[in-house]
């Protein structure tokens, strides 16, 4: 059975078009290698027959997984959720007790995790560790050296 995982409208729409691309064009492509690879002749030597083959079934792998994923995504209602606490798709604006730093992130599911758009997932260990959490909180995260502290300043959508 398929584990249910959330997503945003937007991050949905990715993983639908990502499915089409491999679908309608890489597996024609695929197939289209194959009997290139085929018409070479013998196929007990042919390497270019073999790999494409090996494509091809890494292809069908990534296609089943992406169907897999999305039989289990549900799109997460963004105004049905309170913003009293931390939970998937929550703004939050903590800031690093060592160091003073503060820091914007989205929480996500793992599938749109993007550190460079400020996207992490909620399974990240400083997801998990602010998972719950609320305003004027103190969410400690271990990491691999020790444990950081943060101060959770602001919570929105």
């Amino acid at each position: 059975m398929s584990k249910v995982s959330y997503y945003t409208a937007e991050g949905l729409k990715k993983l639908r078009d990502e499915l089409r691309q491999l679908k309608d064009i890489e597996r024609p492509r695929a197939s289209q290698a194959i009997a290139e690879a085929r018409d070479k002749g013998d196929l007990s030597e042919n390497a270019e027959y073999d790999a494409a083959k090996e494509a091809q079934g890494m292809l069908e792998m990534k296609i089943s997984k992406l169907e897999e994923v999305l039989a289990g995504a549900r799109v997460i209602d963004e105004s049905q959720l309170d913003t009293s606490k931390i939970l998937v798709l929550s703004k939050v604006k903590i800031k690093n007790q060592t160091n003073g730093m503060e820091m914007t992130y989205t929480l996500v599911a793992d599938g749109e995790a993007d550190l460079a758009s400020g996207k992490i997932s909620v399974n990240s260990p400083i997801g998990k560790g602010l998972l719950g959490k609320s305003v004027g909180e103190v969410a400690e995260v271990q990491v691999p050296n020790g444990v950081m502290k943060f101060d959770i300043l602001e919570i929105s959508r």
